[in-house]
C-alpha cells in the first residue's frame, strides 16, 4: 500500500502548491474511511455495536463528515447546514464521558446510503473550500484552512479507532479477502529481550501556534522542558512470545500484579489472555483487522495499560530489579537518542498489520533498538496533562480537556495505520486505560523521577473558566445576588402552576442553575456547547468538591473552592444530567420538557432564529420557557445579519424583545424582570450588567 504518511509542511511552497497538497491528502483520508467500511459483508452490518461503550459504527461512518461540516460553521466559514439532523445526531460521542449519550436505542439512525450520500455532499463542499478558502502561508491555527486540517487530522484519528472497533467485531460480519495489504511474517521463534542503554538528555518541546511547521493539536503547543538522566530501554516491543510466558505463569490469576483499577478491570472482564488472543484447543490465534492467524510470537503484544503495568510487575520479579512503562519525557529521549524520525518504520499503512519485533531497526553509535515508532503505540505511565500557557483551540475545545483526569495515559510513536500528525515525534494523544488502540509496550530500568498523577480530578485551572466557577459559585460582590440563584429564585412563584417532572438548562454554562433547577424538577439536563464548562458541572456531581484559581492580580492568583455540600445541592445532585450539546441544532432526543431555562444564551448563539423556531416543539403544552439575556450583540458570536435586535430596519429600531413576540406566537409572555448581575475579573475590576428575564408560557 502507498499512502501519504506525513503531515503537510504548513509553510512551504505557494498557496496554489498547498491547495494541491491538502486537496490530495483530503481525499486520501476521506476515502481511506470509506473503505475500511467496505470490509463488512453487508452494509446492515453497519448498525452493529463493537463496543458497549461506543457507538453502532454507523454513527462513526456519519461522524468524520459531520466534523467537517460543524466545525466550518462554528467557524463561520460555511453559512448553512447540509443536514441539520445528521449534523446532530452524528455529532458526540467518541469516549465514555459523562455527557456522552451512548444509548443508540435513541436514535433513528440513516441507512448506509443516506449516510453515504451526505457524506458525497460534505466532500465536494470540503473539496470547494480548499479550491477557494483565502489563506496565508504559514498557515497557522488562526487560519480558516487550519479547519480543513483540522477535520482531515480528526478522520485520521478514527481511521485507527475505526479499525480497532471493526476488529473487535465478530469477526462473521467482515469480508474474508484482503481489500488491504496483509504482511505475512509470523513465526512461532521471538527474539530474546534485553535491556539498553539509553543516553539522557534535556528534553525541551516548543510549539508556535502562529508559525508551525506541521498541524498539531491544543495540548501539543506551549512550551515544555524536562531533564532526563541516563536509563535503559528494551531492546524490542514486549512480544507475543515474551509475553506469552507471563499468560502461562498465570499473571491474569494473580490480582497482585494489577493496579487498583486493574483489578477493577479484571474482575469485570474476567481476562485470561489479551483480548485479541483466540484460544482454541489449547492453541493461540491472533485476531487482526478482519481475520485470524496463527499467533505470531514474533509480534508485539496488543494490550491495555493495566495489562502491560501487570506485566512490568511480573517481569521486575523475574530479573530481580524493577521495570516499569517509560514516561513521556523518557519516550523522547529514546526518540532523540536514535533519531527515530529519519528511520523506516511500520507506519503510514505500509501495511495492514503488524510487523516483527526485530525487523525496523533504530541503530545508535553503539547498539540498536527496534520500533521505536510505528508497529503498534506505546503506553507510557504518563496521564496527558497540559503543557505550561496551554489554552485550547476555539473550534474544538473539547479536544484535549475532558482527558485531564488521570484516567488517560499517553500513547506515543504511532502504529502501522496511523497517518499524519499521528506519526509525528510530538503527537499526543490520550486514551482510556482500560481502551484499546494497536498499542503495545516496552519497559525501561530507570532512576528518573515520574509522576502518574498530574492533574488533580477537582481543580479547575483554566482562567474563564475559572472566572465563570466564581461567577456561578463564588461569593457575592457589592449586594447583587448571585445571578443563578437569584434567577430561579424569582421563577419560584410561576412553577405552582406547571408540572414539574423535566427541566431543561440549556447554555447551562458551568451548572449552578442546572442544580438549583433540581431543587424544584424531578429530572434536570444541563447542555452547553463547551466541555469543558459541562466537565465543570460533572466534577461537582463526582466529586463534590472543586478548587479553582481566581485572578487578583497580574500573575497573582488566589486560591478558592467550592462544594455541593456546603451550597445545600448535595441530595439533588442524582437527580442532574450534563450533555454537551448545540443550542441551534439540538438532538431529537431532547423533548418533552415542562421548563426550558435558557441564561445569557440567545446572544451568544450564532443562529439565534434557528433556536426561536426549534425551541418550541421541545416544550409541553402549558410548560415554560424562560429567556435571560443583556441582549449584547456581537459579531464576535453572531453575524449582524443574524441579529434579533438592536439594529435599525428601514429607519426603525429594532429591539430583541420585539423579535421574541414575533416569533413565539405559541407562547403568552407571562412578565419580564429586570435580573442584575456581576462578574469578577479581578480584585479591582467588575463586570455590573443586566439582564432582562422573559418568561413565557406554552399555550395548550
Amino acid at each position: 500500500m502507498n499512502y501519504i504518511k506525513d503531515s503537510i509542511n504548513l509553510a512551504t511552497g505557494t498557496i496554489e502548491e498547498k491547495r494541491i497538497e491538502i486537496k490530495k491528502q483530503f481525499l486520501q483520508t476521506y476515502q481511506l474511511d470509506e473503505k475500511l467500511f467496505d470490509l463488512l459483508k453487508e452494509k446492515d452490518f453497519i448498525y452493529e455495536q463493537p463496543n458497549t461503550l461506543r457507538h453502532p459504527l454507523i454513527f462513526y461512518y456519519g461522524h468524520t463528515a459531520t466534523f467537517f461540516v460543524n466545525k466550518l460553521i462554528l467557524a463561520n466559514i460555511l453559512k448553512e447546514r447540509v443536514n441539520a439532523e445528521y449534523e446532530s445526531i452524528f455529532a458526540i460521542g467518541v469516549d465514555e464521558m459523562s455527557w456522552d449519550d451512548l444509548n443508540h436505542k435513541h436514535y433513528s439512525w440513516p441507512t448506509y446510503e443516506q449516510t453515504k450520500a451526505y457524506r458525497d455532499e460534505v466532500k465536494q463542499i470540503v473539496l470547494d473550500l480548499i479550491d477557494n478558502i483565502e489563506f496565508t502561508l504559514p498557515i497557522n491555527w488562526d487560519s480558516s484552512m487550519w479547519i480543513i486540517l483540522m477535520g482531515i487530522e480528526h478522520e485520521n484519528i478514527h481511521i485507527e479507532t475505526s479499525s480497532v472497533l471493526l476488529r473487535e467485531l465478530d469477526i462473521k460480519f467482515l469480508k474474508e479477502e484482503e481489500i488491504f495489504t496483509y504482511v505475512n511474517e509470523g513465526s512461532e521463534q521471538y527474539p530474546k529481550n534485553e535491556l539498553i542503554s539509553v543516553k539522557g538528555s534535556p528534553i525541551v518541546l516548543e510549539k508556535d501556534r502562529q508559525n508551525p511547521i506541521y498541524y498539531g493539536w491544543d495540548n501539543e503547543f506551549s512550551f515544555h522542558k524536562a531533564n532526563i538522566n541516563d536509563f535503559e530501554a528494551s531492546k524490542y516491543l514486549v512480544s507475543n512470545g515474551e509475553f506469552l510466558e507471563f499468560v502461562k505463569e498465570g499473571g491474569y490469576n494473580k490480582p497482585e500484579l494489577f493496579s487498583d483499577e486493574g483489578k477493577e478491570w479484571l474482575d469485570f472482564t474476567q481476562s485470561k489472555h489479551p483480548t485479541f488472543w483466540i484460544k482454541k484447543e489449547n492453541k493461540y490465534f491472533l485476531r487482526e483487522i478482519n481475520r485470524e492467524i496463527p499467533l505470531p510470537l514474533n509480534y508485539p503484544v496488543d494490550i491495555n495499560i493495566y495489562e502491560a503495568e501487570a506485566f512490568c510487575k511480573y517481569k521486575s520479579s523475574k530479573l530481580g530489579f524493577e521495570v516499569r512503562l517509560p514516561s513521556e519525557d523518557e519516550y523522547y529521549a529514546l526518540y532523540e537518542y536514535t533519531n527515530a524520525g529519519q528511520k523506516d518504520a511500520n507506519i503510514g499503512l505500509k501495511q495492514f498489520n503488524q510487523s516483527p519485533v526485530d525487523k525496523y531497526a533504530f541503530k545508535t553509535q553503539n547498539d540498536e533498538f527496534y520500533d521505536v515508532i510505528g508497529n503498534v503505540w506505546q503506553w507510557s505511565l504518563t496521564p496527558i496533562y497540559p503543557f505550561d500557557n496551554f489554552i485550547t483551540h476555539p473550534i474544538y475545545d473539547d479536544f484535549t480537556t475532558p482527558t485531564f483526569d488521570d484516567r488517560h495515559a499517553l500513547m506515543k510513536g504511532g502504529s502501522f495505520i496511523s497517518l499524519g500528525n499521528e506519526t509525528l515525534k510530538e503527537a499526543r494523544y490520550a486514551f482510556r486505560k482500560h481502551f484499546f488502540q494497536h498499542a503495545g509496550f516496552r519497559y525501561v530500568k530507570s532512576s528518573n523521577e515520574y509522576r502518574t498523577k498530574l492533574n488533580d480530578n477537582v481543580y479547575e485551572t483554566d482562567e474563564l473558566i475559572a472566572q465563570y466557577c466564581e461567577f456561578h459559585y463564588g461569593s457575592e460582590n457589592f449586594g447583587v445576588k448571585n445571578f443563578c440563584v437569584n434567577s430561579v429564585e424569582l421563577l419560584k412563584p410561576y412553577l405552582k402552576d406547571i408540572k414539574t417532572f423535566k427541566a431543561l438548562d440549556l447554555g447551562c454554562s458551568v451548572g449552578r442553575s442546572t442544580f438549583e433547577l433540581a431543587k424544584y424538577f424531578d429530572e434536570v439536563v444541563g447542555i452547553d456547547f463547551s466541555a469543558n464548562f459541562i466537565n465543570v458541572g460533572v466534577k461537582l456531581k463526582t466529586y463534590d468538591n472543586l478548587i479553582y484559581k481566581v485572578k487578583k492580580e497580574g500573575e497573582i492568583f488566589e486560591e478558592k473552592s467550592v462544594s455541593l455540600d456546603s451550597l445545600g445541592l448535595e441530595e439533588i445532585k442524582d437527580k442532574v444530567t450534563f450533555m454537551q450539546g448545540d443550542a441551534c441544532n439540538l438532538k431529537d432526543i431532547y423533548t418533552g420538557f415542562d421548563l426550558i431555562f435558557c441564561s445569557n444564551l440567545i446572544d451568544r448563539l450564532y443562529y439565534p432564529q434557528k433556536f426561536l423556531d426549534d425551541i418550541p416543539s421541545r416544550i409541553n403544552n402549558n410548560g415554560l420557557l424562560v429567556l435571560l439575556s443583556p441582549y449584547t450583540w456581537l459579531e464576535d458570536y453572531t453575524p449582524k445579519e443574524n441579529w434579533l435586535g438592536g439594529f435599525l430596519k428601514d429607519n426603525e429600531e429594532v429591539y430583541t424583545l420585539d423579535t421574541l413576540k414575533e416569533n413565539l406566537s405559541q407562547f403568552e409572555l407571562l412578565e419580564t424582570i429586570d435580573v442584575p448581575f456581576v462578574i469578577k475579573e479581578t480584585s479591582r475590576k467588575y463586570q455590573h450588567t443586566i439582564s432582562q428575564m422573559s418568561i413565557w408560557k406554552k399555550k395548550a
